[in-house]
């Protein structure tokens, strides 16, 4: 295997003899059906110890490929044709597998994004934790490895740790399995920490907290540490450096407090566009990115983001630019690179939209869905043996109205319920009590009739598009399936439906005969819109529709459900734990917390004033892209695990982590009604006023 001839890029940061980890010139291929791809093609860092850098792009880049090529943990077909891996003045490239097993877990350790694939699901977190340890400790006993193991889950803040080394992972909750996954990258005290998209998939609760944990562990420890994200919001506090990669190349390297007033490159100023902020005017269409990350498959000397830059001129598409030093430690490879202070009158590629397209607090119309006192119980197996069923409240009464026209915001964290009160609203779940009306009927009492007939008004999108796409079906037969099952049209009207469709959602027409798993995340959502579209609903419930996507995506994905509301009369119920993402879209916001609306009111009030401690923690908990502001928070906006749903607790049910809970919050739980605010709060000390920066300062009591 050969590696094609390339310009070397100029190291960002020389690899001198202080450096823990030293890359030069790095280059991956991976032999594949269609050709060679190249997902790291030149790269060069250096990381000391005790420092974090931030690996910041797309997917498709080449990051989370950069931080396995350091382990050698490529996948089939895969190997290192150039460059240099130094480790502690150690070359790694051309070591044995044996060597190699001896450096993973015990110099440097790695820190999964998904938890749940990455811990085996039919053995107890102990004894997975026990084996990391007595690997590469043979001499130790067995109670040595638990003595270790409890010691490293106290280090990584699990609650219990005693109790945890009996669990399953499945027992866990997401940011305990994360806690997990990185006490085991702990338990040999490597030098390296390699965390790939650590947060992802956790509310932003949880990933301040393991943010914050990480930042610590750093400094007890003196590790170095690669943050790999996509999100710059989640390193703007963290990361000492930051390299933004894409194409396989770093284009940008810079401290992080010169990247963040200063990016240079068009596609670092590009991701920060696509970003959705607390500060962002809803009246506002979030700029995006157009197109795709190029394949990395015999490309020709050009500036990879060219394609997709508004600065591209024909020079970019001809000639591969070169990393060049702007000030210390600030290097970019750009030929049109952004001016220092910015583009005058063009620095944000935003659209306004138009006032008929922006839907106003409260909405434009008469209420179309009601939820009245839902309840929603399930009867789950004991584990003890011979012991009755244990009952989970998922949803205890909650209420709301959604007014015809208007997007309604529900946010919340994990195992708050949003998700079950979703379902409920479009009849995929029947509620325990209570009922949800639309039109005025109660959904629940309709003949099976009326409900064949009354169904394609409330339709869904689901949080995992892979996963509610059946990959066997045509993207024709997927988006057509609806319109067979309600018997609506011949097969020429419905293949008409479907074309004018993915034209509405921007796909190309030509999809129509391939499968799901052939398109992008982002493709595969718009595919999902479409498929909820063709029975022209009047209510969409979309449960978390971009959680799992780039910044740059989500932009394009919420910029279309916007579009599409106006064209379609669409009424929205957004379902997620990303403030910004419903800062953007909705006209109001339901906070829920352990199956409990506990405030709702206008997006604008939410934000500027709110009511209730937990939202508050919340907003504070959101990641910014101000390093400065991240840094002077003084600890996270919320601390501890939601409770069980099992237990809930007694009286209010956020007193177990509210700073403000006296012994009246653990005797009566508080109505969820107008305490002298703008909008209704369940709160016995209600917060009546925002001191100081943002949401963090609301502490007085009304």
């Amino acid at each position: 295997m050969t590696s094609m001839t390339r310009p070397t890029q100029t190291p960002a940061v020389d690899a001198g003899h202080d450096s823990l980890l030293s890359i030069s010139d790095l280059r991956v291929e991976i032999s594949t059906p269609k050709g060679i791809v190249r997902p790291v093609d030149g790269v060069t860092f250096a990381l000391r110890a005790g420092e974090t850098l931030g690996l910041v792009g797309e997917s498709g880049s080449g990051k989370t490929m950069t931080g396995m090529s350091v382990l050698q943990l490529l996948p089939p077909g895969g190997a290192i044709v150039h460059g240099s891996i130094s480790f502690d003045g150690r070359e790694l490239t051309g070591r044995s597998a044996a060597e190699l097993r001896d450096l993973r877990g015990n110099d440097i350790a790695i820190v999964f994004q998904d938890p749940m694939t990455s811990l085996n699901p039919t053995r107890t977190v102990g004894s997975q934790l026990r084996e990391a340890f007595r690997i590469h400790r043979p001499s130790a006993t067995a109670e040595q490895a638990r003595a270790r193991s409890i010691e490293v889950l106290s280090l990584v803040r699990m609650p219990r740790p005693e109790d945890r080394l009996k669990d399953f992972p499945h027992q866990l909750s997401g940011g305990m399995r994360q806690r997990a996954m990185i006490a085991m990258a702990l338990m040999c005290e490597p030098r390296l920490l390699i965390a790939d998209e650590p947060t992802t998939a956790l509310d932003v609760s949880i990933q301040a907290q393991i943010l914050d944990l990480l930042d610590d562990l750093k400094a007890r420890l003196g590790m170095g540490v690669i943050l790999i994200t996509h999100d710059l919001g989640v390193i703007a506090g963290h990361a000492d450096r930051v390299a933004v990669m894409y194409g396989g190349r770093i284009v940008e390297e810079a401290p992080t407090e010169a990247l963040f007033a200063d990016p240079r490159h068009r596609y670092t100023q590009a991701l920060f566009e696509s970003m959705p902020t607390m500060e962002l005017d809803s009246r506002q269409a979030l700029a995006s990115i157009p197109g795709m990350p190029p394949q990395l498959i015999d490309l020709p000397p050009m500036c990879r983001f060219s394609a997709r830059c508004r600065f591209a001129s024909e020079t970019c598409r001809t000639r591969d630019p070169q990393l060049v030093e702007v000030s210390p430690g600030h290097t970019h490879s750009c030929f049109h690179p952004r001016p220092v202070g910015g583009d005058p009158g063009t620095e944000r590629a935003f659209t306004i939209l138009r006032p008929e397209d922006v839907s106003s607090p409260g909405g434009p119309g008469r209420p179309l869905v009601k939820a009245d006192a839902l309840e929603k119980l399930y009867r789950i197996k004991n584990p003890a043996l011979f012991k009755p069923r244990r009952t989970l409240h998922a949803v205890s009464g909650v209420s709301f109205e959604v007014f015809e026209g208007e997007t309604l915001g529900i946010v919340g964290e994990s195992g708050s319920g949003k998700t079950t009160v979703g379902r409920m609203l479009v009849g995929l779940e029947q509620p325990t009590t209570g009922s949800v009306s639309l039109d005025g009927r109660d959904i629940g009492q309709l003949s099976r009739r009326e409900w064949s007939t009354r169904r394609s008004d409330l339709q869904m999108m689901f949080q995992d598009s892979s996963a509610a796409l059946d990959p066997r079906m045509t993207v024709a037969d997927l988006i057509a399936e609806p319109l067979a099952a309600q018997g609506v049209g011949t097969g020429r009207d419905r293949q008409a439906k479907v074309v004018d469709l993915l034209d509405a959602v921007g796909l190309p027409r030509s999809a129509v005969e391939r499968r799901a798993h052939e398109f992008s995340g982002g493709q595969r959502q718009r595919i999902a819109m479409a498929r909820a579209l063709v029975l022209r609903p009047k209510v969409i419930v979309a449960d978390e529709p971009v959680s799992a996507l780039d910044v740059s995506v989500q932009a394009q994905i919420l910029n279309l459900m916007r579009s599409l509301q106006v064209d379609f009369s669409l009424t929205y119920v957004v379902i997620s734990h990303d403030l910004s993402l419903l800062k953007y879209m909705a006209d109001r916001i339901g906070v829920m917390y352990l199956g409990k609306l506990v405030e709702i009111g206008p997006s604008d009030a939410i934000y500027s004033s709110p009511r209730h401690p937990y939202t508050a923690g919340l907003i504070e908990s959101v990641p910014v892209p101000d390093p400065a502001r991240e840094r002077r928070k003084r600890e996270p906006g919320l601390t501890g695990e939601i409770a069980s749903a099992l237990e809930p607790p007694s009286g209010c049910r956020f007193r177990t982590r509210c700073p403000l809970a006296t012994e009246l919050c653990a005797t009566e739980e508080p109505a969820l009604i107008h305490r002298g605010g703008t909008h209704p709060v369940a709160c016995h000390y209600p917060l009546n006023e925002v001191i100081g920066s943002g949401a963090a300062g609301a502490r007085s009591l009304a």
